[in-house]
């Protein structure tokens, strides 16, 4: 059996979440996909009063959709480790404190570090990058 001690383990561990409503635009119910909508495990942000959106670039990062109800609730996990997906081209240090980004073709929902230059960026900023081995599933600690 292998030494539990030599096994790291960034994902998977129970944190906080949080119920909000979505926006109903960029994140959408569908109870054909796993936890109820194609934007699940990806980033979000406010759009207003507790309601969430995918992340653009630059915004601050919530946390990671969860779970999408048929009534446009949702569950969003906004502290501890997960992994969400890198934006297109973006730099991932470790260590780094994490912004929204875009994905391929504008693709919204996807993270990566903060442009320490850009005051805007720094007042949103927030976790830190603690693994980037695979820019689909970077683990961040919120």
């Amino acid at each position: 059996m292998a030494d539990p001690r030599k096994t790291v383990l960034n994902t998977d561990v129970e944190g906080p979440t949080r119920t909000y409503k979505i926006d109903n635009s960029t994140i959408v119910y569908d109870k054909t996909k796993t936890g109820g909508s194609a934007q699940v495990g990806f980033a979000v942000t406010f759009s207003a009063d507790d309601v969430v959106k995918l992340t653009e670039d630059g915004e601050a990062v919530v946390g990671r959709l969860e779970l999408v109800e048929a009534d446009n609730f949702c569950v969003v996990r906004v502290n501890g480790p997960v992994s969400l997906p890198g934006g297109d081209s973006a730099t991932l240090t470790l260590g780094k404190k994490i912004v929204g980004d875009l994905g391929v073709a504008g693709a919204k929902g996807y993270i990566r570090e903060v442009a320490t230059a850009t005051a805007a960026e720094l007042g949103v900023a927030r976790g830190r990058i603690v693994n980037n081995n695979d820019t689909a599933a970077v683990v961040v600690e919120l």
